[in-house]
């Protein structure tokens, strides 16, 4: 289990035998080589060798909707995780998802009621 970090070092995921689950262990997605694709198969981003989820800064070339491997059993996620390395800054080109979109990241259960 590798953590992963947002860019102002807060620990925000893990990475897990091919998946992504954010620190309460609900599934966000999976990952294809280094590009990493939600629960429905849209394709997210990229894992950089510093353990981020960063993006282009512009609208990646239409990719692919993949079809998502079956939803892997949840992970016993530990209550901490090591600090966060000091990060480089982001080159102008590139984005962290969980600092600019975290909305994308974020789980709903489908069995969650509506509000009312």
């Amino acid at each position: 289990m590798e953590p992963i970090y947002r860019s102002d070092g807060e620990w925000v995921a893990v990475y897990e035998k091919g998946h992504i689950f954010n620190v309460d262990g609900e599934w966000i997605g999976f990952v294809v080589g280094r590009e990493v694709y939600d629960p429905s198969g849209m394709y997210l981003g990229f894992l950089s060798n510093d353990r981020r989820l960063l993006r282009t800064r512009t609208r990646p070339p239409t990719r692919p909707r993949l079809t998502p491997p079956p939803r892997p059993k949840r992970p016993k996620i530990p209550a901490s995780m090591p600090l966060a390395p000091l990060f480089q800054s982001l080159p102008y080109h590139l984005i962290d998802l969980f600092e600019a979109f975290p909305e994308r990241l974020t789980y709903v259960s489908e069995t969650k009621p509506d509000m009312e």
